[in-house]
Order: structure tokens, then sequence, then C-alpha cells
């Protein structure tokens, strides 16, 4: 059963050594997603799952001991997805997950175990996924990892596109309130469009949530260099 889960952006600038002289721009999200992971610690979880956008459409299971690099932004940075198992070997996090393991190795996360889940698949097949991922203990966690629109100013990454801020505020005020209808409603054709890697791990989330009766509260909500990063406990 789902009892927690904490939500969080994906950028790789999240990463200090990655983001270099910007690093404190981005100071305030990493305190929202520390305090996120607290939630999640305080829980107790029998076991966490990571769950972030995938490379392509479909979905990868990444182990306990999998690791991941920065080498790919310029930065001798590796990280390693809860302990080393032995069982990750051969393997590489993609981005967000290598991202999400960096948080966890920065906010003290515990021996308890922890796996990845990389996603990009339809809103019937991610909540068919978390479903069965909150039936995988008697206490499961989450860290979902993804991004709002990146189309949010004339200089982000996707350029401007007028939708960009209704969409994020509404995904805002979902995570806030831990609907997970509303999540399940999120528009594939729009969410791409807007190139919004979210989607498909929120709504992971929200099929995990049903019937878990949790409450959530949305912790951070800007839009550095015009992509919407968000994050959120529910508890």
């Amino acid at each position: 059963m789902l009892v927690a889960a904490a939500v969080c952006p994906c950028p790789p600038l999240l990463v200090p050594e990655v983001a270099a002289g910007a690093a404190p721009e981005l100071d305030s999200a990493r305190a929202a997603c520390a305090d996120a992971l607290g939630v999640l610690a305080a829980a107790r979880p029998d076991l966490l799952v990571v769950v972030g956008p995938a490379e392509a459409s479909g979905r990868g299971v990444c182990p306990e001991g999998t690791r991941g690099s920065f080498r790919g932004f310029g930065v001798d940075l590796d990280v390693r997805l809860g302990r080393d198992t032995g069982t990750g070997a051969g393997r590489e996090l993609p981005p967000s997950l290598a991202v999400a393991a960096w948080l966890l190795e920065h906010t003290g996360w515990s021996d308890i175990p922890v796996e990845g889940l990389g996603v990009g698949e339809s809103p019937e097949r991610c909540a068919a996924a978390g479903r069965d991922l909150a039936a995988r203990a008697g206490r499961v966690a989450l860290l979902v990892m993804g991004d709002a629109s990146a189309r949010r100013t004339l200089k982000a990454p996707g350029y401007l596109d007028e939708r960009a801020e209704p969409f994020d505020a509404g995904v805002a005020r979902a995570l806030g309130e831990a609907d997970t209808p509303a999540l399940l409603a999120l528009d594939v054709e729009t969410a791409h469009e807007l190139k919004a890697s979210g989607r498909a791990p929120w709504q992971v989330l929200a099929g995990a949530a049903e019937g878990a009766g949790l409450s959530g509260t949305l912790l951070y909500d800007d839009a550095p260099y015009g992509v919407g990063y968000l994050v959120a406990a529910w508890s």
C-alpha cells in the first residue's frame, strides 16, 4: 500500500556540481526536495520506488545498486541508487533517476530497499504500473521525478507556449491536493507538446495512490529558466 510520496523536478541543475556558478538559483528547490524526502522517511516504508520519465516510450526497471553519472553534463560525478547489491551491474540510470539518486544520497536516506522505474507509457498503463507498485509491499513510498512544462518563457528550452502556464497551474493544484483523477486526465499530446516530462511519472503516482487516502502539500512552484519545477509531498 502506498503510504507516502514525494514529487520532485529532475533537472541535472539540481546537482550543485552541474549547476556550478548558478547553483544558488535552485537552493530553494533543493530545500523543498529535502523536505519532501523527509516526509518519505517519516512514513517508514518497507520499499521505496523512484519513478522518472523514460528516455523513450516504454518502461525500464533499475534494480537497487544501479549506477548513474553526470559525465554527460561535463561533471566527473557518479551516483548509485541505494545500496551496492551487485544487481545493477551493466545498467545505467537515466538522467532523471540519477538526479533522484543524488537527492537520496544528500538527504541521508536510510537502508530501506530502493529501486527505480522509468516510464513513458499511456495514462492507463502508467496507472496500472502504479497500482502494481503499491501492492509490492505493506508500506510503499514513491519518489516521483519529473518536470512540468519547458515552454514558460521566450528563453525556455521549448520557447514560449501560452498553454504552458495554465497547464502547470493545473498540475500544481492537483499535486497540492492529491487529486488523482486530475493527474490521470492529463493529455499525453499536450504534455508532449509542452515538454512536460513529469506526465507519465505523475500518472504512476495517481494509480498507486488510488484508495490510499493520502493528502498533498505543494512545497515549491516556480519556473526558473522557463521550466516549471514542482515539489510536493503526499502522506
